[in-house]
């Protein structure tokens, strides 16, 4: 089945045009960005707007069909974060100059790892962290909207 646009739009509009895993803004993105099916539909998931996220290709491509991933702290096999169940701001924070994501929870470390929200495994091209201090000079992150930052 078909996303339609209005449920397009408003999936869009409810993340505030943010990727509802790592908070990249989609209007300094050269593409736009996808809607995601949270429980994919390889695996039985549904077109409803409760199963649907906005995501950059990036996380987009990383998540593919996984539905798990495994926190390298506790080595525990663990659902990926789900955004229309938890918050963001409970599972993930910015490192204070906002290039790193951290996960402060089980979830959200084995989210991180799962999706490489911090280039941690890939190289070769211009990196996630990179990018963002480029758009932190420029005054486009982190999102207004995004959590207190730490030090680290």
């Amino acid at each position: 089945m078909t996303i339609n646009e209005i449920t397009r739009q408003y999936v869009r509009n409810r993340a505030n045009y943010l990727c509802e895993y790592c908070h990249s803004p989609e209007k300094i993105s050269t593409s736009r960005f996808t809607i995601d099916h949270i429980q994919p539909r390889s695996l039985g998931g549904a077109d409803d707007a409760n199963n649907l996220a906005l995501a950059c290709s990036r996380c987009n491509q990383r998540r593919y069909n996984f539905i798990v991933g495994r926190d390298l702290e506790t080595s525990s096999t663990l659902p990926l974060f789900n955004p229309r169940q938890q918050l963001w701001s409970e599972h993930f924070i910015w490192t204070t100059n906002a290039t790193k994501i951290l996960g402060v929870t089980a979830v959200g470390r084995a989210t991180c790892d799962r999706l490489d929200l911090n280039d941690e495994r890939y190289r070769g091209e211009r990196s996630i962290q990179e990018a963002r201090n480029l758009w932190v000079a420029a005054g486009w992150h982190p999102p207004v909207d995004d959590p207190q930052q730490t030090e680290i």
